[in-house]
């Protein structure tokens, strides 16, 4: 379910009420037993301790099933071979010592486990096992058939429509995809030459809820071994004899075939443990129903109202919305048709083209919309229609409710049609969640030891991180202890040794002449401190308090715009740098696309770590002021941005 990216909303607290039910609601789904043992926070067990059964641990087993501090989050996703829109809610936690990961997913109504989940708990579902070939292709999104079961016997409780675990023969004990049963596997006799479903995967190890986090980090390793799992080495080992190797080759719907030298040469070896590798080609196996001129023309009006509305709801301080008229014919079918028009398969995208409406040509499409009076066109010499200016409160606009548009990776969007990351025109994402984003970039500076007499003889915190605000009533209340302010000019600060030694350390002309006058500019006096500290930083997102963001070492990160000349006489932007800023440099690809009607890429920087990558932005044309509206949408303010134009070898600021 989760092998594309589900969109996730941002993530919220969860009430201890809340979070005292949830692990309620599991315990009686899963009809997990009351400990006997004491489980600390992390799910590891203690000894067992003399009370009575169930009489304690109950807090502590509801804290390891969902631990305190969890958060929760909504979230979309589409699943199936029609792309049918799921969601539900993901539920985010960490036990002592882990990083932050999704502990469970509601769908339906209905809890399931991730593997982090599986791999802290054993023994809360049923566990089957399958050759590790076979464990591959379901990590990639496959169902696992009936043959490739490692079987019988198999868990009691593995019947048609309970959440199970599946493993592989190789590591027995580290279950690695959570799945539905299609059929009573528990009751399953033999597997050679059986067929069909029996496991429908929902989440495995590798897949995007595996890979979420909140701090951009891969997927957590799967441990060697779990203690837990009941699990008879043995009956493992007898069940996988069961397996036919050569049953079936030639029957699509479920044969198996595990002998990897007998595959073909090319591409990866074929497996009829998994389906899909028989099928068909997409378009032959879908059937579409042929869309009427008048249901396109319908389409492709809806997808321009879509688009219309977007901008005026994303846009709504700008002039004309961030839309930069004259626009031109092939400007609107790009930008303002493709990305808003409902496409989900290859087969629509074939239907849904311009020159299929009653129209057929983009400027008598811009000339129908002229004559309803949702905008203004003209015609250039040499033949092109230009929209000149957008009825923004055309009652066609105001009134139009929006549709749920695809994913940018569901295969009508490879296909040239609309939805997801082409969807966006020049508004953005819907699902960039930096959009409108309040950030908050807080200097901090630590005292050198040289400065430690001075901020230890005001009574301040040496190891401490100070606000520039802070430094200066530190400095005069030390110049005040000291007796150090002239009594002819208050501006006027005498050297003592300790600010010689520590401040005019001699490294400059100036330090010589201030020594020498035995005298300095209280001003200077501060910022020359000032300049001494350590630099750090703190940026805060949204709601986020100081003291809940670790700060970062060295001066304060910028965005680095640039523009260069390449290929001659052209021009191209590239920025890098967002992703401290919480910005996802795909979506903003994407908005600077459509907004400057050029093409965009997203490479990694050169010179960065592939640990640390820093991504790059590339734009085509110079489009300096494109790039700083989108940022400053996304709470970036101008002086944190630095523009380098190399096509005039100066800097600009």
């Amino acid at each position: 379910m989760f092998k594309k990216k589900p969109n996730i909303k941002p993530l919220s607290s969860i009430r201890s009420s809340d979070r005292r039910k949830i692990a309620e609601q599991i315990i009686s789904d899963f009809q997990i037993e009351l400990p006997k043992t004491e489980i600390s926070q992390d799910g590891e067990q203690s000894e067992p301790v003399d009370q009575a059964p169930g009489a304690i641990g109950i807090g502590a087993l509801r804290a390891s099933l969902l631990p305190e501090g969890s958060q929760s989050a909504r979230f979309t996703t589409t699943a199936g071979p029609d792309l049918k829109q799921v969601s539900g809610t993901i539920y985010v936690g960490s036990h002592p010592g882990d990083e932050q990961r999704v502990l469970w997913m509601k769908i339906n109504d209905r809890l399931v486990p991730s593997v982090y989940t599986l791999w802290k708990h054993p023994q809360i579902v049923p566990l089957l096992h399958t050759p590790d070939v076979v464990l591959r292709k379901l990590q990639g999104g496959a169902d696992l058939m009936t043959p490739g079961l490692a079987g019988p016997p198999f868990p009691s409780g593995a019947v048609k429509g309970a959440i199970v675990a599946v493993a592989s023969l190789e590591k027995p004990s580290v279950p690695m995809v959570v799945g539905i049963c299609e059929i009573d596997v528990a009751a399953l006799q033999h597997v050679r030459g059986a067929k069909g479903h029996a496991v429908r995967g929902s989440h495995w190890a590798g897949d995007e809820v595996w890979a979420w986090s909140l701090s951009g980090k891969p997927g957590g390793d799967a441990p060697e071994h779990i203690e837990g799992w009941d699990i008879d080495e043995n009956s493992v080992s007898e069940g996988a004899k069961h397996l036919s190797l050569d049953d079936g080759e030639n029957d699509s719907t479920g044969g198996v075939s595990i002998k990897a030298n007998e595959q073909k040469s090319q591409g990866e070896p074929h497996n009829q443990y998994v389906e899909g590798e028989e099928a068909e080609a997409y378009e032959v196996i879908l059937e579409e129903e042929e869309l009427s001129t008048k249901d396109i023309d319908e389409t492709f009006w809806m997808a321009f109202l879509y688009a219309v509305q977007h901008h005026k709801n994303t846009n709504k301080t700008d002039a004309n919305h961030g839309v930069k008229f004259p626009l031109p014919q092939s400007l609107v079918i790009s930008n303002f048709v493709l990305p808003f028009l409902p496409i989900t398969t290859p087969a629509q995208a074939s239907m849904l083209q311009i020159k299929k409406t009653s129209w057929k040509t983009a400027k008598k499409f811009i000339k129908a919309l002229h004559k309803d009076k949702i905008v203004k066109c003209k015609d250039r010499d040499g033949g092109e229609c230009v929209i000149l200016d957008i009825n923004w409160d055309d009652v066609q606009v105001t009134s139009f409710i929006p549709y749920k548009l695809p994913k940018k990776d569901t295969p009508g969007a490879e296909s040239g049609g609309g939805g997801g990351g082409k969807a966006i025109a020049a508004g953005g994402s819907p699902s960039d969640s930096s959009i409108g984003q309040s950030l908050k970039l807080i200097h901090l500076s630590r005292p050198k030891n040289q400065l430690a007499p001075i901020f230890e003889a005001a009574n301040a915190d040496v190891k401490a991180l100070h606000l520039p605000s802070e430094i200066r009533p530190i400095i005069m209340a030390y110049l005040e202890s000291e007796n150090l302010v002239s009594e002819r000019n208050k501006r006027l600060v005498q050297i003592d040794p300790i600010l010689a030694n520590a401040v005019f350390d001699g490294s400059s002309s100036l330090d010589h002449e201030v020594l020498a006058k035995g005298t300095v500019p209280r001003d200077a006096l501060v910022d020359r401190i000032t300049q001494s500290c350590s630099p750090f930083w703190v940026l805060l997102r949204n709601d986020e308090r100081r003291e809940e963001v670790k700060a970062k070492a060295g001066n304060a990160p910028k965005v680095h715009v640039t523009l260069e000349t390449r290929s001659g006489n052209k021009t191209v932007t590239k920025l890098s740098g967002v992703e401290v800023f919480h910005i996802n440099a795909q979506p903003l690809a994407e908005e600077l696309q459509k907004a400057c009607a050029g093409s965009s890429s997203v490479n990694q920087l050169a010179g960065s770590s592939p640990k640390n990558a820093v991504q790059e932005i590339m734009v085509q044309g110079p489009q300096k002021d494109a790039v700083v509206r989108a940022l400053e949408k996304r709470g970036v303010h101008r002086q944190w941005i630095e523009v380098l134009d190399k096509t005039k070898g100066k800097k600009k600021s």
